[in-house]
């Protein structure tokens, strides 16, 4: 029981950590920038950015999921993008000092959703390696 909290503290930390990258990148590359934030602090609002994308990815996401189910079957999945859009656009509001467009926030969940898919995969094969 102690080892399986340890096995999914750590892939948390591996994901927020990844996140914050992820959301750093993808501010550097498409967001307007710093609001408010001094350039001192990037790292404390690049980490809470991460905790805070992680946080609702794993709180709000399903719920916005299953209620915009019509409209991810009529689009055969694509709205999905629009979703992990709006989560990226709703942690970097709640992030004090970083800003971003919703236009920009669609593609910066595509860099996020990649890095996650990744991160998944190598999880995976690490557990099935662990089995065999």
């Amino acid at each position: 029981m102690v080892m399986r909290i340890r096995n999914q503290l750590a892939v948390f930390l591996v994901r927020w950590s990844l996140n914050s990258l992820g959301i750093w990148v993808a501010v550097r590359l498409l967001g307007s920038g710093y609001g408010s934030a001094e350039q001192g602090a990037s790292v404390s609002v690049f980490l809470l950015a991460g905790l805070i994308f992680s946080l609702v990815n794993t709180v709000l996401k399903p719920i916005v999921i299953i209620l915009s189910l019509p409209a991810i079957l009529l689009t055969l999945g694509l709205f999905t993008l629009i979703v992990n859009g709006l989560m990226v656009y709703i942690s970097l509001q709640l992030t004090p000092g970083l800003t971003m467009s919703f236009a920009n926030s669609i593609v910066a969940g595509i860099i996020l959703g990649l890095v996650n898919y990744i991160v998944s995969s190598a999880l995976e094969l690490r557990r099935l390696e662990r089995k065999s």
